[in-house]
């Protein structure tokens, strides 16, 4: 059994079932809002399941579903090396967001992260700490930092609202996503201009490493014959 894992609420997951419908295949929740389960028509040998967003790259990591549906930037930041364990099969056109960089407006002397490296140092001069960027996604920022040269700073976790991180004194910038910039805006923050750290949206995965019986390969083929 071709094991298919989807997210299990809100615009994602009605954006999932349209984008599969169009292709032939009919996803759909089953029993009530509150029970995770679903099923699959327009193709035999396919099990759906329910996931949020986030869980679904540990799934496709640990081989417990052959494919699955979530955005770039969790299987970018939820695994390393995930070339290795996942493979992108199609990119959806849906649940577009970018993880940006962003700093208080009224720092008008930093426009660039060499502007944000030298404004760290001086930071922490002057505070005696290190400057505080508040992020969900520490890998993708700490690469982003180090390749773009800048050192002089903490990661503050953060799984709330990030953008108020700033106004609440709990870190100085933040790392986030974002799709229209309104939110960044109403918080007096703004980009970077080279602070695009990654483009998402939502994308179709393979497992590189789920088990397949001959007749799982058959379906998968199928079933990806029907998709792509």
């Amino acid at each position: 059994m071709i094991k298919l894992g989807v997210p299990s609420k809100g615009r994602l997951m009605d954006k999932t079932f349209q984008w599969f419908e169009k292709r032939g295949v009919t996803l759909m929740r089953t029993g009530s809002d509150r029970e995770y389960a679903g099923a699959v028509d327009g193709i035999d040998g396919v099990a759906l399941v329910l996931l949020s967003a986030g869980e679904v790259p540990r799934e496709l990591a640990g081989g417990r579903i052959h494919l699955g549906v979530t955005g770039t930037d969790l299987i970018h930041d939820k695994l390393p090396l995930w070339e290795q364990q996942v493979e992108p099969m199609a990119e959806m056109g849906f649940g577009h967001a970018d993880l940006v960089l962003a700093v208080p407006k009224a720092w008008i002397d930093v426009d660039l992260t060499d502007d944000l490296d030298a404004a760290a140092a001086a930071f922490r001069t002057d505070h005696g700490f290190r400057l505080r960027i508040a992020t969900k996604y520490h890998r993708l920022v700490r690469d982003f930092l180090r390749d773009a040269g800048v050192a002089d700073y903490a990661l503050v976790d953060s799984q709330g609202a990030t953008e108020g991180t700033v106004a609440n004194e709990t870190a100085e910038a933040i790392a986030d996503i974002t799709s229209s910039g309104d939110t960044l805006r109403a918080n007096h923050l703004k980009i970077l201009s080279d602070g695009l750290i990654l483009a998402s949206q939502a994308t179709l995965w393979r497992s590189r490493v789920a088990a397949l019986e001959d007749q799982d390969r058959v379906v998968l083929k199928e079933l990806l014959d029907k998709l792509l």
